[in-house]
C-alpha cells in the first residue's frame, strides 16, 4: 500500500479482515494538525474506529485491539500514525 489511508479504505480492509457486526471509522487527523505523526494535509494520519465482530468473542480487551492493529499493519505502513480503537461488545 503507497498512498495515505483513508477512512473508506481502512473501513473496507476492516470489513475483509475482520467481519464486523458494527464499524464506524472517522477520520480525526485535521483536529491533530502539528502533532507528532501529521503529515501536513489534515487527512490520513489519525483515526478513530469504533467496532464489534463476532471473532472478539471471548477475548480480552489486548486481544481484540491486537486483532483491529494487526488488521491495520498496512496502513501503519503507509503513513497512519495514531487509531483510537473502540471495541463493541
Amino acid at each position: 500500500m503507497s498512498h495515505i489511508p483513508t477512512a473508506a479504505a481502512i473501513e473496507a480492509h476492516l470489513r475483509a479482515q475482520l467481519e464486523p457486526s458494527a464499524l464506524e471509522v472517522e477520520d480525526q487527523s485535521a483536529a491533530h494538525a502539528g502533532h507528532s505523526g501529521a503529515n501536513g494535509l489534515g487527512w490520513g494520519t489519525h483515526f478513530r474506529v469504533a467496532i464489534a465482530s463476532p471473532r472478539f468473542q471471548g477475548l480480552s480487551r489486548v486481544a481484540t485491539h491486537r486483532l483491529v492493529y494487526d488488521a491495520l499493519s498496512p496502513f501503519i505502513a503507509a503513513g497512519l500514525h495514531a487509531v483510537a480503537i473502540e471495541i463493541k461488545r
